[in-house]
């Protein structure tokens, strides 16, 4: 392997271990790799890049979805979930904990953060379901599970920011991960439902039959009523051609806003505490996605891509061989970077090697956030993992051991995806051709 290219591998390595920011670490490996081995003006190729990297529309729509999930982490109407749901889900096998995987779902319906999401289920239904006499580690597991799918199912911040990178269409990656995400959560369901059935001592007791069921079940459904609303705001304007993602994130703040007045949640406090919220989360990742433009243009000046690229496809590689080696590198990645560090450092090297095996980018962009949401629950920097426990002030350990199933569901479901790429690639095409 030239220096050119095992010394920035070296940096990388080196500096991102080390703690510093990773903007700011990316930069300076750029930088430094570029004044080693090229004699190239770097101050200009810098700006340039930057520009670059930031000047695209499809940026546009990162605040503000920020935004919405900062206001909706301050409103109040996630309150009625748990009600709204029980009645309809607590007939089923395993019970109340179908409430954490389907109020993850929606959540993540309206928001593209996984954190977010995690967070504001986890503070509604951890202590409810603990006086209901379910098992910790199964609460702490299915939201740690579920939480992540706030990454998955559109509109998300991650696809946003892997879209623009890759140059790839930010509609098509949101109707690409619908279908994925959906069955991703039914399998977190399928594998209470085992459970309940194998170890019922963990489910709570069972409720008391409720001869008006039907009557309770349809009386609850309008404290749903503000995720439809903004369901339809988000996904319902663009893929009925109303809306960009831009214009339909917009239109979801502005919903968002009008449903926290009419709660009353909304007041001036809120408003900048959620403001103040955005612009140090999109600070972060700006100053991410600049480093990013500029260290993938120094990979191609120092050509580490098509050297790395050439050193792989030598093994001959199978396509399913070279997923399985992505994977095994992606999880080794998670266990030390934060999700969006992994999506900006390995875009430029691991994108041409699958797009060259047979594989669609936009399957490939599904894979990556898979790879993220592993990592969010992969110890010993796993962002779930960290809420959960804010959540509920128990050991780390406990709740890693918690998240493990769900952990191995996720790379399950990996596989089936690399197996049958149709399930990504197959909404995007009816919708777009």
């Amino acid at each position: 392997m030239p220096a050119s290219v095992f010394v920035p591998l070296v940096l990388l390595v080196l500096v991102l271990g080390s703690g510093v920011w990773v903007g700011l670490g990316l930069f300076g490996i750029g930088i430094v790799s570029l004044e080693l081995f090229r004699s190239i003006p770097v101050d200009k190729l810098l700006a340039q890049a930057v520009w670059n990297g930031l000047n695209s529309p499809e940026l546009l729509a990162l605040p503000l979805f920020i935004m919405m999930a900062e206001l909706l982490y301050r409103s109040r109407f996630i309150d009625g979930l748990f009600e709204a749901l029980e009645p309809w889900l607590r007939h089923l096998p395993g019970g109340l904990l179908h409430i954490n995987i389907v109020g993850c779902t929606l959540f993540a319906l309206i928001s593209g953060s996984s954190a977010a999401t995690t967070s504001s289920v986890g503070r509604i239904t951890i202590n409810e379901l603990l006086e209901r006499g379910y098992d910790e580690k199964l609460i702490h597991g299915t939201l740690a599970g579920a939480g992540t799918l706030g990454f998955l199912i559109p509109p998300s911040i991650v696809m946003i920011i892997y879209g623009v990178l890759s140059q790839t269409s930010v509609l098509k990656l949101f109707a690409a991960g619908l279908l994925p995400g959906l069955l991703l959560a039914a399998c977190f369901m399928g594998f209470v439902m085992i459970v309940a059935f194998l170890r019922p001592d963990k489910i709570g007791k069972i409720e008391s039959s409720d001869e008006n069921i039907w009557r309770t079940r349809f009386s609850r459904l309008p404290r749903l009523l503000p995720f439809l609303i903004l369901i339809v705001s988000i996904l319902g304007t663009m893929y009925g051609g109303l809306a960009s993602p831009t214009e339909a994130a917009a239109v979801a703040v502005v919903a968002t806003i009008c449903i926290m007045a009419f709660e009353g949640s909304l007041s001036l406090a809120s408003l900048s505490a959620a403001a103040i919220g955005t612009s140090r989360t999109v600070s972060m990742l700006g100053l991410i996605i600049a480093a990013a433009s500029f260290l993938s243009v120094a990979m191609g000046f120092l050509g580490m891509p098509q050297a790395i690229e050439a050193h792989i496809t030598n093994l001959e590689l199978s396509p399913l061989t070279l997923i399985l080696l992505l994977v095994v590198i992606y999880i080794i990645l998670g266990s030390f970077l934060e999700g969006m560090s992994i999506i900006v450092i390995t875009i430029p090297i691991a994108l041409p090697l699958v797009v060259g095996a047979g594989y669609d980018p936009i399957w490939f962009g599904i894979f990556l956030i898979l790879m993220v949401e592993l990592a969010q629950i992969s110890p010993p920097v796993g962002m779930n993992l960290f809420v959960l426990q804010g959540l509920t002030r128990k050991p780390l350990g406990q709740i890693v051991v918690a998240a493990l199933p769900f952990f191995f569901i996720m790379l399950s479901f990996v596989a089936l995806l690399a197996v049958a790429p149709g399930i990504v690639t197959w909404l995007p095409r009816v919708l777009f051709g």
